[in-house]
């Protein structure tokens, strides 16, 4: 009997203490369509539609054009030692024509090799564009 009420004043009093430091939880199940903020260049251009419209098993499409937008930004950052928002966020026009024309036929293996050269070659231009842009306040 001793066992089983001290067994219950701790759950009792743990319940509270523990709901102290329990995240909120909300089950407000609205969506919120205010412009999404970033800490820097929130006024980014919008991706091309047709990369939130791809099937779940063509994501890997989404996957090789983010990378390949990036690396192309990346390159011109280097290139010109300029880390504006116009140049870290350019408009995605000229990266969706080169992904229409040279890679969204390709097979998904194809679209993996691809990103894994892009890791090395992002990672060549990794520590210039980070001073760059942390020099001019856009890292």
């Amino acid at each position: 009997m001793r066992l089983s009420n001290i067994v219950l004043l701790v759950v009792l009093g743990a319940g509270p203490a523990l709901a102290e430091g329990a995240p909120d939880v909300s089950t407000d199940l609205t969506v919120d369509m205010a412009p999404q903020q970033f800490r820097i260049c929130n006024d980014r251009p919008a991706r091309p539609v047709w990369m939130d419209e791809l099937h779940p098993r063509e994501a890997y499409k989404a996957l090789t054009m983010m990378d390949l937008y990036e690396l192309r930004a990346w390159a011109r950052i280097a290139e010109t030692g300029d880390c504006s928002c116009e140049v870290r966020f350019p408009e995605w026009d000229g990266a969706d024509k080169e992904y229409q024309e040279r890679f969204d036929a390709l097979p998904q293996p194809d679209h993996t090799a691809l990103r894994l050269e892009w890791v090395e070659t992002r990672k060549s231009l990794e520590v210039s564009v980070r001073q760059i842009c942390r020099e001019q306040g856009n890292w």
